[in-house]
């Protein structure tokens, strides 16, 4: 297999502050791809310079063949994403969040409605299409998300922390329904969590990032036999230590902090 995911040396600095320091790994197609780390640990960073949010300051990264900074559109067509926060309008009905979507990717009309049909019909919202989205609960609202992130067929799926705050029923329910499209579409997914058993389940691969770099690279089997550990938790706790870490800013958060602080 070859990559459809490349980062090389990747480097991001706000000012004097590094967020992500000279990180490279590979994305293979069809892999469904973990990228763990504790709170400010860069992985938002990452994500924000693989879809096109952020530029990195040094470094190379490919989505799909195509660089996120010089060829955006080839990029962004190209993936999919659901946010860790909720992106859709709660003002709208569900067909009409997805119509939305299907218009900015210029997708043609009968085939755009053609696939709203289905991807809804997937996730089980077909009965509330026409509903509006203030009504509908915190696990509705991310499968909608999942599904409109499928709408323009891309070929990777980024999913940044997608089922916190949700029931074990609905995260269960969720990942099944990722997981079925990664075979039946061979879509490529690459999704950050805090729930270890989660990336224990689901991921081919796994990645740890700390402090702005990536500190190991492998299987959930692989990362306990290097960490002589038994689950990915203790693997995970182990290279990352057991200190509590301050909740997750944006890098440019952090170094706006941090000048007030030095002007004080």
């Amino acid at each position: 297999m070859s990559a459809i995911i490349r980062a090389t040396a990747v480097t991001k600095k706000f000012h004097d502050f590094t967020a992500v320091d000279h990180i490279s790994f590979e994305v293979e197609h069809g892999q469904i791809f973990a990228f763990l780390g504790p709170n400010g640990a860069g992985k938002t960073t990452t994500i924000k310079m693989l879809t096109t949010l952020l530029t990195p300051t040094s470094g190379t990264i490919e989505i799909n063949g195509h660089n996120p900074v010089t060829d955006q559109n080839a990029a962004r067509q190209s993936f999919g994403i659901v946010f860790q926060d909720p992106s859709v309008d709660d003002e709208l009905t569900a067909w009409e969040n997805m119509e939305i979507h299907g218009v900015l990717y210029g997708i043609p009309k009968k085939l755009r409605r053609e696939r709203i049909e289905q991807l809804l019909e997937i996730v089980e919202l077909s009965d509330r299409k026409n509903s509006l989205l203030r009504e509908f609960s915190g696990g509705m609202k991310r499968r909608l998300e999942i599904a409109r992130g499928l709408l323009h067929h891309p070929k990777i799926l980024f999913l940044d922390e997608p089922t916190i705050g949700l029931d074990p029923q609905t995260r269960n329910h969720m990942w099944e329904y990722v997981m079925a499209l990664n075979k039946t579409e061979g879509i490529t997914v690459f999704l950050t969590t805090h729930y270890m058993e989660e990336a224990d389940r689901v991921a081919d691969t796994i990645a740890v990032i700390d402090h702005g770099r990536i500190i190991a690279h492998g299987t959930s089997a692989e990362l306990q036999q290097r960490t002589q550990t038994k689950s990915l938790e203790e693997a995970f706790l182990s290279l990352t230590g057991h200190q509590i870490r301050e909740e997750q800013l944006g890098a440019a958060d952090q170094f706006r902090m941090r000048m007030r602080t030095m002007r004080r």
